[in-house]
């Protein structure tokens, strides 16, 4: 069966067969990365639409993130069970059918049925990351893992970037009233302009979700390779079956370690990228959204170009000793971004992003050495701290409305500081265990 579950032996092989398949691998990074940022224009335009708190509009992202959280660990089961081609199509399937219920919940008018929407969306993905990810750190040299993963997490921000083109051009309206302009419209007036905008997201979306079902059919289309399990790994699936492997993924205190930091990067990442266009019309106060959605496009080519960077540095700096001292960068910005307001703290802020790009993928990679036959397991694991995504959001939000969404901004400062404490624990690890990860990451 062409499940994409990979044998030992078979890397360098199969390697020069695989350019279509791993071609489709690498574009499920970009389609992702449209879905996640035009959640960061959702939360602006419904909180015109529905007149939220921070807090409230925060919830668009745990929505996305719960969905996340719940169909991870189905979808590393299913993975093992109907192979990697099968998970991939079906969370496609489930991305284009949560896209397409935009349309009715536009209709309805109804926060809930967005954030239901955004729920479905988001088990889509789970399904997509957790095929995806651990796929690409097994296409070939296992010490090329974090650079290799990077690479192709580099085509993410792409989509990130269209995400909110998107977003910008075809959802935000533009049209902004002060608390009261709002208050002196009659209750009809205000009735039809917050249905107006309720209404913005429905064709965005209506179209990305037939693209999504036909880049499944695609998927369904193309011949993946033939990829069987080593021995080692079919014992083990056995062991997983009867609560074996989740007991093993337990005495590995590196993988829970990544598992947090993950959770707290993600959270991180999504709290300030949400927040970026509320933050940017606090500190230049009189910027229009659409000017503020500029700057978020902007954090995100500079995420982009940390991604690069950073694979390209990868080949001379260890992974977990570059991540460390951009841990430690993105600290400070947060600090000054808390802090310093006005252009300095707008500039702090985006470029967050370009020294958080590489810890996804890097964390992601760092965390699964030496797990060994429990490789698929653990990535379920890694995908569920994707729900760091969903609390991190919701509790800056909580710090902006009881003082400012400047002061918000030491939040992701002190998710940065978990992530840099990994990187140190990476570095700590002893060298032959290092390479033992590293050896082992070449049979999955």
């Amino acid at each position: 069966m062409s499940d994409g579950r990979a044998h030992p032996h078979q890397h360098q092989a199969a390697q020069p067969k695989w350019a279509i398949p791993i071609a489709l691998i690498v574009s499920l990074f970009f389609l992702w990365g449209v879905a996640n940022n035009l959640n960061d224009v959702l939360i602006a335009q419904f909180r015109k639409a529905f007149d939220l708190k921070d807090w409230q509009s925060g919830l668009v992202q745990s929505a996305f993130y719960l969905g996340y959280f719940f169909c991870a660990m189905p979808a590393a089961l299913f993975a093992r069970r109907y192979g990697y081609k099968a998970a991939i199509v079906l969370g496609l399937a489930l991305y284009g059918i949560g896209a397409l219920l935009f349309y009715p919940a536009a209709e309805l008018r109804a926060y809930s049925a967005f954030l239901g929407a955004l729920f479905v969306i988001a088990s889509g993905l789970a399904f997509l990351e957790t095929s995806a990810n651990p796929l690409m750190t097994v296409l070939g040299d296992p010490a090329g893992a974090e650079r290799r993963l990077n690479l192709a997490q580099a085509f993410n921000p792409l989509g990130s970037v269209a995400g909110v083109l998107v977003g910008r051009q075809f959802i935000l309206s533009g049209v902004e009233y002060t608390p009261e302009q709002l208050a002196a419209l009659s209750p009809e007036a205000l009735a039809r302009f917050r249905d107006t905008e309720a209404m913005a997201a429905q064709s965005s979306y209506l179209v990305l979700g037939l693209l999504v079902l036909l880049w499944a059919v695609v998927v369904v289309a193309v011949r993946f390779p033939t990829l069987t399990d080593g021995p080692e790994e079919r014992v083990d699936a056995a062991a997983a079956g009867d609560g074996g492997g989740f007991r093993r993924l337990l005495g590995h205190r590196h993988f829970l370690f990544g598992v947090v930091a993950q959770f707290f990067y993600v959270g991180a990442q999504v709290g300030v990228w949400s927040f970026l266009i509320r933050y940017s019309q606090h500190a230049l106060p009189g910027t229009g959204e659409k000017t503020a959605a500029a700057y978020l496009t902007l954090s995100l080519v500079a995420f982009m170009a940390g991604r690069f960077t950073g694979t390209a540095l990868m080949g001379r700096v260890p992974a977990e000793r570059l991540m460390g001292v951009f841990a430690v960068v993105n600290v400070v910005l947060c600090l000054v971004g808390a802090f310093g307001g006005g252009w300095l703290g707008l500039g702090a802020m985006i470029a967050t992003s370009f020294f958080m790009s590489i810890m996804f993928p890097t964390i992601f990679a760092l965390s699964l050495r030496g797990l060994g036959p429990l490789t698929k397991l653990g990535s379920s694991w890694l995908v569920m701290a994707i729900i760091g995504g969903a609390a991190i959001p919701v509790v800056m939000g909580r710090v902006s409305d009881m003082a400012n969404i400047a002061v918000a901004m030491v939040v992701p400062g002190v998710c940065f500081a978990v992530v840099g404490a990994f990187s140190l624990a990476g570095r700590a690890a002893p060298a032959g265990e290092r390479d033992e990860r590293l050896k082992v990451v070449a049979t999955h």
